[in-house]
């Protein structure tokens, strides 16, 4: 027979919610959900498993490293754990909803499963929330999943919220201006993402001084896009690029001043799919980020795919971020209270508690059942008196 303390131990990087805070998460996912269908995003749910073949196809090779894979045992076919519900609403887009009117704007709620955390995320299995917005390659697009993404945070009780934008292509873009081969340009961008400018001047060739420059070219949206507008970039695509991210600034700010945006035009890490402008989700005295989006190609081995964008919302670290659960009124009903008492008490938002059998002191087991209150006489009274 197991020991106790065996049968509670869990794999490294999962964990059991315990109450109030499953009950806490579930109830966030709701008011998120709600929000979401408020600006027209319908919800759809994905399957936990797939085949491989599917879930790994086009832009989601990018997460074939953390994707646990286990055999079909009916079709005798390689399947895998899902790591990102984005990919897989990005599938639906593409091929259920193929003749569906764009734009189209999927929301969605789920656990996902990983091969290992990181430094800041050492959680496995945790739950996401998110939007894909499909079929638009409008900067209005990329508007909406900033504001969006802030205002489902705010709504959450979220405060000193702070969005993070990049472009994770910029760097690429200036590799392939400078003739950079797939090594050399996977090892700056390495470098930048580690902010070394030693080894971009090391790795970068012609792109170093100026991927260098874009490097100081961070911080503040109000100071760094100036900086940023300074650069001589080659090229037209490395300029399209740059404007888009201060044209999607500039709506951002137009809409809600008080939003906290910097700009980091080098960040590659962890958005190795996207397309275009995206961004990250932080929020003050928490480590990790909420949440991340961006745009992406929705189209499964073709580059010419639905132009989209989207977030995904990580609700580990939006439970820290957020206040906690407001304190319940749990009214404990010693035995013999009329059934129809407690129907009336659960109407009006109280959560009952039904003694199983005779007690000497209701308020005593009011409290030791963690409950404030007992009802005496068809009233709810304090149990502390």
């Amino acid at each position: 027979m197991n020991a106790p303390k065996s049968i509670a131990l869990l794999p490294t990087g999962l964990h059991d919610l315990l109450p109030p805070d499953a009950a806490h998460e579930a109830a966030m996912i709701e008011r998120l959900m709600a929000t979401f269908a408020a600006h027209g995003y319908d919800r759809v749910k994905p399957p936990l498993i797939e085949f491989e073949d599917s879930l790994l196809a086009g832009p989601g090779v990018a997460t074939a490293q953390q994707t646990f894979r286990l055999m079909d045992p009916v079709s005798q076919r390689m399947m895998g754990v899902r790591g990102d519900i984005t990919l897989q609403v990005a599938r639906i887009a593409t091929s259920r909803l193929t003749n569906v009117a764009r734009p189209l704007r999927l929301s969605y709620a789920g656990q996902v499963l990983r091969v290992k955390g990181s430094q800041l995320r050492p959680e496995r299995q945790f739950a996401q929330a998110g939007v894909e917005l499909i079929g638009s390659a409008e900067p209005a697009a990329d508007t909406e999943m900033v504001l969006l993404a802030a205002e489902a945070l705010n709504g959450l009780g979220v405060r000193r919220l702070s969005i993070d934008l990049t472009v994770p292509t910029l760097v690429t873009t200036l590799c392939l201006v400078s003739g950079l081969d797939a090594a050399r340009t996977a090892a700056l961008r390495a470098a930048a993402d580690r902010r070394d400018a030693d080894a971009v001047a090391a790795v970068g060739g012609a792109a170093a001084a100026l991927v260098i420059k874009l490097m100081a070219a961070s911080g503040p949206a109000a100071r760094a896009l100036p900086l940023l507008a300074a650069l001589d970039l080659p090229g037209e695509a490395a300029n399209a690029e740059r404007s888009r991210l201060a044209e999607v600034v500039r709506r951002v700010a137009a809409v809600d001043p008080t939003l906290q945006l910097t700009i980091d035009p080098v960040e590659h890490r962890s958005f190795e799919y996207q397309t275009g402008v995206s961004f990250t989700l932080f929020a003050h005295g928490v480590s990790g980020e909420l949440g991340r989006g961006g745009r992406y190609r929705a189209g499964y081995d073709d580059p010419d795919g639905d132009p989209s964008t989207g977030f995904t919302l990580y609700l580990d670290t939006v439970l820290e971020a957020a206040p906690g659960p407001a304190l319940a009124r749990r009214v404990f009903l010693p035995l013999g209270v009329a059934t129809a008492a407690g129907v009336r008490l659960r109407s009006e938002g109280w959560i009952t508690i039904a003694a199983l059998g005779a007690v000497d002191d209701p308020a005593a087991e009011a409290r030791r059942l963690g409950c404030g209150y007992v009802l005496l006489d068809g009233v709810p009274v304090s149990a502390e008196q």
